[in-house]
């Protein structure tokens, strides 16, 4: 019972510690298109660097063209500004910000510095597992995997 109780205790206390993982690639990275192929981008993700981040995948479209990035939040909050004020689990259209690039006069409509180039932009959030912003295949969560540890320390402790 003493086993069970400390195994308990560490899996409580690291499972706080550690920042949610999400893939990290975009469009020109092979399986990062859809269908998402963990298998293609070649590695299981990298930890954000926020403690409370979310994993976002990012859709922008103009015309037939698509261009997936998929990242944690914090790591676009330093140049867009386009993130809807709403971050919970789910899909929705960027903020229009209309005073961006108001003093700019800026030609090259390809360096999109108004945020308009793009027809469609789709922010999708989610929080709630681990490399979730794959959008196709769930992955399993430390929970569960801490649960059938405990099982097999169990089943070995008492046979």
């Amino acid at each position: 019972m003493r086993v069970l109780l400390t195994v308990l205790t560490l899996i409580s206390s690291l499972s706080g510690s550690f920042a949610i993982w999400c893939y990290q690639c975009t469009t020109a990275t092979p399986g990062c298109t859809e269908p998402f192929d963990w298998r293609g981008v070649g590695y299981l993700g990298n930890p954000c660097p926020d403690a409370e981040d979310v994993c976002v995948k990012l859709i922008e479209r103009k015309g037939a063209k698509e261009i997936i990035t998929r990242d944690c939040l914090s790591n676009f909050k330093g140049f867009r500004t386009d993130i809807p004020a709403d971050t919970y689990e789910g899909c929705r259209q960027a903020a229009k910000d209309v005073n961006l690039a108001n003093f700019v006069n800026n030609t090259v409509k390809e360096l999109d510095i108004k945020r308009d180039w793009y027809d469609e932009t789709i922010w999708c959030f989610c929080f709630l597992d681990h490399r979730c912003n794959d959008a196709t295949v769930k992955s399993h969560s430390m929970a569960l995997l801490a649960l059938t540890s405990v099982f097999v320390l169990l089943k070995r402790a008492l046979f």
